[in-house]
């Protein structure tokens, strides 16, 4: 076997030990799992990164002073260099008739930026960057096993230490509940779920309540000191999942009483997505905020468990569900009930933007829609999270459906007739039915789709209607078929709904994108006394702001957790300038879109 000099380093004795490994009919699994370790290449990292570590140590690197600064501080000019006090310097400096160098030495001297860097040389030099630990306990328990007794240091800033405790029922121990992912004590790898807490900072805790103990683990800085038994069957390390929710609802844990620990928990707002980093909990989640800094997951209810405690506030009566509750107006398109406008904008038709059938809507048709309307009202869907994943928008994939929604005022026939205008190559609106006569001069299929009543029922009996309704006898309706036709020809199809249609929508052959259009309210100003004849001119405008702002509040309490976007729009042009930049990124940018939409 050749000799190694004393220079050979570890990574060339490594590769010698690999080259004298030889089979051996005894040994030979032994021999072939050695040589598949000593040929891992992050072995041969490492042990190169250990020679460089020896080389450095070797050299002994010193540095030549642990001072710098106050040397910059006593600095001074006379015949020759000398000591002295730093006051002193600066004065000789500034009343000596001094020469360019030394003005030079002394702005140098004087310049911040150069008194942090000796500031940090010293700090490095006298190695006052380490942690300081107080000494471990010398009265440890001897009533235990010394293999059973932990010492715990950890070193905590203004963080919370990322763990919670309970009593066990059973033992009345103190013990770790949840470690939570990213926090001090997960970082450390020292504090496992189950682990029984007897001492923070010398302090005993056996008999203290868990909100005591809290309090104290709270309040304490610098580094904590635990004793702990360890868990008789250690858990393993929970995997990581990567499950990201977008959140129906708003959520505030110093309003949760049923909470854990209201330090520990993550409070979020609706529509918020969340990364949920641990589900084993089944009543409390842990959480992070998609886009958030703190590395530190927080607890969140679970799923089931909020659930839970909405059907138990439902069958309490104390949550209202849409359906039971009085609906104000929504979008009303045109100013008068018998406007019957063409759709001509520009010169040029833009087929679907004629006056909406919803404004003279007298009741739904079809006794079996009607029945599944309120089936559904009996068990309305409970709001809680709604699992999601990126998505974006792939070149020869269809266009996404664009739905806008829109409370009193918001006038959405306006804004599809200028989208539509602008680009009609690029965007278009379906094509509704009807069962009125045709006029003379329309033609089937731009105007309308003119069918017959018997042939209108048909369909809506097998539910190829997202919306119909009645005016002035006759039928008016906007099929699914019409969207589809629209989309069939790569064209991104806006079309305006009640917000009870949004559910119908939400698949993933149309994933549509969601814009809520609210008309901006105006606040209410004190103004001065006005004569009788100005009040009557005066209190319908109030009284048609307060309809607008019940509208928008209805329709953001009870759909605003299906909204992608919401536009406020105080005139024409700027909700129009809003929603043509909301349209220019709907297939640039990257969106979150239920994970059933991409799967």
């Amino acid at each position: 076997m050749p000799v190694l000099s004393e220079d050979s380093g570890l990574h060339e004795t490594l590769a010698l030990l690999t080259s004298q490994l030889r089979p051996d009919s005894n040994h030979k699994e032994e021999m072939g799992f050695l040589r598949d370790v000593f040929s891992e290449k992050s072995l041969s990292y490492l042990m190169k990164i250990h020679e460089k570590l020896r080389y450095y140590e070797r050299q002994s690197p010193t540095p030549v002073l642990h001072s710098a600064v106050a040397l910059a501080e006593d600095v001074s000019l006379s015949h020759r260099w000398r000591l002295s006090h730093s006051l002193q310097v600066m004065e000789e400096l500034q009343a000596a008739s001094v020469h360019s160098d030394e003005k030079e030495l002394l702005q140098l001297l004087s310049t911040p930026h150069l008194r942090a860097v000796l500031m940090v040389h010293d700090t490095v030099a006298q190695k006052n960057f380490d942690p300081v630990l107080p000494p471990l306990p010398d009265n440890i328990d001897e009533d235990f096993d010394e293999e059973s007794v932990k010492i715990v240091r950890l070193v905590k800033n203004k963080e919370p230490l990322g763990a919670t405790i309970r009593r066990d029922e059973h033992s009345g121990a103190v013990v770790v509940a949840r470690i939570m992912r990213g926090g001090a004590a997960d970082r450390s790898g020292l504090v496992h779920v189950g682990d029984e807490l007897r001492e923070v900072n010398g302090i005993a805790v056996l008999h203290k309540r868990p909100d005591e103990i809290s309090q104290i683990l709270a309040q304490s800085q610098g580094s904590i000191t635990l004793k702990i038994i360890p868990a008789t069957q250690e858990e393993d390390r929970l995997k990581e999942s990567k499950v990201f929710m977008r959140a129906l609802f708003h959520y505030n844990p110093r309003e949760d009483r049923a909470i854990p620990c209201q330090e520990a928990g993550l409070p979020f707002q609706r529509r918020q997505v969340l990364e949920v980093v641990s589900q084993d909990d089944p009543t409390w989640w842990q959480a992070k905020r998609v886009g958030d800094t703190n590395l530190r997951a927080g607890l969140i209810p679970s799923k089931r468990f909020q659930e839970r405690r909405l059907s138990y506030r439902r069958a309490a009566g104390t949550l209202p569900s849409p359906q039971s509750l009085k609906k104000p107006p929504y979008d009303q398109p045109c100013d008068k009930e018998a406007c019957d406008c063409e759709g001509y904008l520009k010169g040029q038709y833009v087929a679907g933007l004629r006056r909406s059938f919803r404004l003279g809507c007298r009741e739904r048709l079809g006794g079996s829609q009607e029945g599944k309307m309120s089936s559904g009202a009996e068990s309305p869907e409970l709001l809680t999270y709604e699992e999601v994943a990126r998505y974006q928008h792939q070149p020869g994939e269809r266009p996404r459906l664009v739905v806008l929604i829109g409370s009193l005022g918001a006038r959405l026939h306006e804004l599809k007739q200028k989208v539509v205008a602008e680009n009609p190559q690029h965007f278009g609106v379906a094509v509704p039915h009807t069962t009125r006569p045709r006029k003379s001069h329309e033609k089937e299929g731009v105007e309308y789709h003119f069918v017959s009543k018997q042939a209108f029922e048909a369909d809506l009996h097998h539910n190829k209607f997202l919306e119909h309704g009645e005016y002035k006898e006759n039928f008016y309706g906007t099929s699914l078929e019409a969207i589809q036709a629209v989309m069939a020809k790569n064209k991104v199809c806006l079309v305006d709904v009640e917000p009870e249609a949004l559910k119908q929508l939400r698949t993933s052959e149309f994933k549509p994108y969601i814009i809520f259009v609210k008309p901006a309210i105006q606040e209410k100003r004190k103004t001065p006394p006005m004569s009788p004849a100005c009040e009557d001119t005066a209190a319908p405008f109030d009284e048609q702001q307060q309809e607008m702002a019940a509208s928008a509040a209805f329709i953001d309490q009870h759909y605003g957790h299906l909204v992608d976007a919401v536009l406020v729009k105080e005139d024409l042009q700027g909700a129009y300038s809003q929603l043509k930049v909301v349209l220019e990124k709907l297939s640039k940018d990257t969106h979150w879109v239920p994970v059933s939409w991409v799967r």
